[in-house]
């Protein structure tokens, strides 16, 4: 096997061996807890020029089965695993995970001791990373002088409308890096779903005649978005039903004057347990957030929090108090697993039908 190193910003170095493409790369690191799932997080669109670490112990043993991709081509940087499995008995199986990354031209790196990377990952927070053949002063260098863009968004996003065609409500979505997982629950109801670019005007939301509208998730710093699209939000809310999921619900709290604060550590994985304030339910689902609403600025805001993480206490969602919207800071589609968060797409549909046939003031 082929030796290759991670190497992070703050200088440290993890020695393993290559798989996937034979590319050096760069981006930032993070480190996801599922268990499983490993082909829909390679492909969301939310890991955006980031180098992904696994923290399961082997991924690759269910090879790559197209029909669970979540974006139609991964954007990741890399990928950072403890072990690869060789063999597969998957009858789902298309290629392996191997093969996979190698078509895409994404970099993989094994034989780390991802444990030890989790934990320091852990204290000293997301950063900067490379995967190289030499780790020298010049490999540190070119990480060093790496810039991470601010413009995720507008890479992710679809340039031009599409449709998802269905023969129920008229549901528009928003792209900011858009999961597959969330045009399968709405196809789910029979949903007639249209999906536009992030930089949608409020004109052209409503010339569709929208019955309900999504905000989805995507990558990057969501307060780097356009005045004009926090005021497109406080439009649609006020006069039809609306549903913000990761990246779009920190759009949805932003534009309801709530603050962001970053992670010390960002979630990913699917391994917190969340509590429903008003019933007291706890579920689980995935998650891969940089951000957490700020708690202490909601005082002022026309938002009541709705969901809890147990583990910090974050908040993992939001309503508004006058308007029939909401949002969640994880992603209830399932994709991957768990289940027990899907519910949340019901709940969005029937206030869509009990708004149906509503239109803008």
């Amino acid at each position: 096997m082929v030796k290759r190193y991670l190497i992070l910003q703050d200088k440290t170095i993890f020695e393993g061996e290559a798989f996937g493409a034979p590319a050096t790369t760069f981006g930032e690191i993070v480190f996801n807890t599922s268990m499983t799932g490993y082909q829909e997080i390679i492909t969301n669109p939310i890991y955006h020029n980031q180098i992904v670490m696994f923290t399961t112990p082997t991924i690759g043993a269910a090879g790559i089965n197209h029909r669970a991709d979540e974006g139609v081509v991964p954007t990741i940087k890399g990928v950072v695993a403890r072990e690869i499995a060789d063999v597969s008995t998957n009858r789902l199986q298309q290629m392996s995970l191997d093969s996979f990354l190698q078509r895409h031209n994404i970099p993989g790196i094994s034989r780390i001791d991802t444990r030890a990377l989790a934990r320091h990952l852990r204290q000293t927070g997301t950063q900067k990373a490379s995967i190289v053949d030499v780790p020298d002063e010049h490999a540190f260098d070119q990480l060093n002088a790496m810039v991470l863009t601010t413009k995720q968004v507008s890479q992710v996003s679809t340039p031009k409308p599409y449709a998802n065609p269905g023969r129920g409500a008229n549901v528009v979505i928003l792209d900011f890096g858009l999961k597959n997982g969330i045009l399968r629950n709405l196809r789910d109801f029979d949903a007639n779903v249209t999906v536009l670019p992030y930089n949608t005007t409020l004109e052209q939301v409503v010339n569709l005649d929208p019955d309900g509208v999504v905000l989805s998730s995507g990558p990057g710093d969501p307060r780097q978005m356009s005045p004009d699209l926090f005021k497109l939000i406080q439009a649609v809310q006020a006069e039809i039903p609306l549903l913000g999921i990761g990246f779009g619900h920190e759009l949805f709290a932003l534009a309801n004057g709530a603050k962001l604060i970053p992670l010390n550590f960002e979630h990913h994985g699917m391994n917190h347990p969340i509590r429903e304030q008003i019933t007291g339910k706890i579920l689980f689902a995935n998650q891969g957030a940089g951000y957490a609403i700020d708690r202490d600025n909601l005082a002022g805001a026309s938002l009541m929090v709705t969901h809890v993480d147990l583990m910090d206490n974050s908040i993992q969602g939001l309503r508004h108090r006058d308007f029939p919207a909401f949002g969640v800071q994880f992603f209830p589609d399932a994709a991957p697993g768990p289940y027990e968060a899907t519910d949340i797409f019901a709940e969005f549909m029937e206030m869509v039908s009990a708004r149906k046939g509503g239109t803008f003031a």
